[in-house]
């Protein structure tokens, strides 16, 4: 990915720009917006794609629209933070569909969670019967989002 990056050039990175915020965006629309013919753009692209730069495509939901508006994040401390044991949690981790994001921290404690669900008490449940039953937990602190003022995907720049 590194190599990668340094093999990068403006039309590379204006296609990323483009792609961050209209991922549905035609060849031929891109290849107009970026300055480039249609051939170049779709090789580059293609290229993005298969290098691993761009790792795919996907939608974009409300979640307040779906009922899910509760955000909790939450510090977890483990007991073990061996290898064998930060592996056992990252793959148990990945199980539970309400963990959003789950981050390895250098820290005070071992993992930030951002976890959504549709309320405090449907919240409640995940942190007993999911999240303090994963592997090696020893303790969770829990902190309530009460707005969420900027909540974006990743948009890369040019530069």
């Amino acid at each position: 990915m590194v190599e990668m990056t340094s093999n990068m050039d403006g039309f590379d990175r204006k296609i990323l720009d483009v792609i961050a915020v209209e991922g549905r965006i035609t060849v031929t629309d891109l290849a107009k917006r970026i300055g480039l013919s249609k051939s170049p753009t779709q090789a580059r692209l293609r290229r993005l794609e298969e290098t691993g730069v761009v790792r795919g495509y996907r939608a974009l939901f409300d979640p307040i629209l779906l009922g899910r508006d509760h955000v909790a994040f939450v510090e977890v401390k483990l007991s073990d933070t061996r290898e064998s044991a930060l592996a056992a949690f990252n793959t148990a981790v990945t199980r539970i569909p309400e963990i959003e994001q789950c981050h390895l921290i250098a820290g005070a404690f071992d993992y930030l969670l951002k976890v959504r669900t549709s309320s405090m008490s449907s919240y409640r449940l995940v942190l007993a019967d999911r999240l303090s039953t994963l592997p090696h937990v020893a303790s969770t602190s829990t902190y309530v989002a009460m707005q969420a003022v900027k909540e974006e995907a990743i948009t890369p720049k040019a530069g």
